[in-house]
């Protein structure tokens, strides 16, 4: 009788203790899909899914260094936009500042993922045969550029074009990512630090 008495609790608290490792379990697995799906999945802020945050800190061929950006290499701004989560309200630190013109561009890519629509940015000097001339809204052209997987090689409508002066910048963000030689932030996309 001592045996029988003995054996059910020791079996529900083994039951209790299965239950509680495989709810943690499911929690641990729950939390890398959330995570892995922010990190490959960001339409929610301007389409930028399996954007690549970091690059090197080369540049494209013939990248006019700007001789009087507002924000000089080596100094700091605060980004005042949303390519990607956390990044709004960060504190940038100048790698290099360019004359050149942006786009805004949509595209299906290559790798068979959803189109997107509007990415910023794209530089004239990241597209194939550019010439002298800005492209015109409308222009069909083709990218040579991986911010984006998927990107590089494809055929894509330019949405919008502006001459002003771009830069790259290090920063971290607003979750505690530390992102280097992020391209590209328009000078309007900064704000002075106070």
């Amino acid at each position: 009788m001592l045996k029988k008495s003995f054996k059910k609790p020791v079996f529900l608290l083994l039951t209790a203790l299965f239950l509680i490792l495989g709810a943690c379990s499911n929690a641990n697995d729950e939390t890398g899909e959330k995570k892995q799906g922010t990190e490959s999945n960001e339409s929610t802020h301007g389409a930028h899914s399996n954007m690549n945050h970091s690059g090197s800190s080369e540049v494209p061929e013939g990248m006019k260094v700007s001789d009087n950006p507002k924000y000089e290499v080596g100094s700091q701004a605060i980004i005042e936009s949303d390519h990607m989560e956390g990044m709004k309200g960060a504190v940038a630190t100048i790698v290099g500042a360019y004359d050149t013109t942006v786009y805004t561009i949509s595209y299906t890519p290559t790798d068979g993922g959803e189109r997107v629509e509007n990415h910023k940015w794209v530089i004239h000097e990241e597209i194939q045969d550019a010439g002298d001339e800005p492209f015109k809204p409308g222009s069909e052209v083709t990218i040579n550029a991986e911010h984006m997987e998927g990107m590089d090689g494809v055929t894509a409508e330019i949405d919008s074009a502006e001459a002003t002066t771009v830069y790259m910048v290090d920063f971290t963000t607003t979750d505690g990512e530390e992102v280097t030689n992020h391209k590209w932030v328009t000078e309007s996309e900064l704000s002075p630090t106070k």
